[in-house]
């Protein structure tokens, strides 16, 4: 689903992602860890065709993010980790812009939009304009944008950021649903415990280099996850 190979990007003198590679296969939920400054935003906006990298290469549903950015983008769907949305708008003529730029018919988004507003308790307040958004509206619209074309790929960095303990319950479920029908899902989180309980594979990064990945077995074995990465950050 997304395949990430050698990739190396670099600021001035430093190597934010340093020869990274790794392989998210549909059906997985993979968690990707690593401290602040560690490259994790650097890598997902590499993947999503944000960041020009210097090195390597990315293929999303064998598909290259740098020959074929837009056949990429169609097959996935990003979140930040603050959500910059258009302020201007009100939250349906945002979600209706997303609808019109994935051709998405007026039935099926009339449904979409209905079914994830409805599941956020968003519906109320989607005719208020976007800058009247708390934080955490602002991300539950993110979302619901997110999955609004049925995207093979989802990558998020921090999605649960600012989500009440209902709605992160919610796209937990969401997550997992969305893998179970054959997706993947590539995020990150400094919540440990959430990555623990929720992830297939993790991938744990220091400095730009990848220093653990597999299942949640094979990288926690017998310890929890956070034991694993904070032994890991002191070495």
């Amino acid at each position: 689903m997304l395949k990430i190979e050698h990739l190396t990007k670099t600021y001035g003198d430093k190597k934010a992602v340093d020869d990274l590679s790794l392989h998210i296969q549909a059906g997985e939920i993979f968690g990707f860890i690593g401290h602040n400054g560690a490259g994790k935003s650097t890598t997902l906006k590499s993947a999503v065709g944000i960041l020009k990298f210097d090195a390597g290469t990315i293929s999303v549903c064998g598909k290259s993010i740098v020959n074929d950015p837009v056949a990429c983008k169609r097959e996935m769907a990003y979140i930040p980790d603050n959500p910059d949305l258009y302020d201007f708008m009100s939250g349906i003529k945002y979600l209706n812009f997303v609808a019109d730029i994935f051709g998405i018919s007026a039935d099926e988004r009339k449904e979409k939009i209905q079914k994830y507003a409805d599941v956020f308790e968003l519906t109320d307040d989607l005719g208020q304009p976007i800058s009247a958004y708390s934080h955490g509206m602002k991300q539950k619209l993110a979302v619901i944008s997110a999955w609004l074309h049925s995207p093979k790929l989802i990558v998020m960095d921090e999605p649960f950021v600012g989500l009440d303990p209902k709605a992160s319950h919610l796209l937990k479920e969401m997550m997992r649903e969305h893998c179970d029908m054959g997706g993947a899902i590539f995020f990150s989180t400094h919540v440990l415990e959430v990555a623990e309980k929720l992830c297939d594979k993790v991938a744990i990064i220091k400095q730009g280099k990848l220093v653990k990945e597999g299942t949640m077995d094979e990288v926690k074995g017998d310890d929890s996850l956070e034991e694993v990465f904070l032994e890991l950050e002191a070495e």
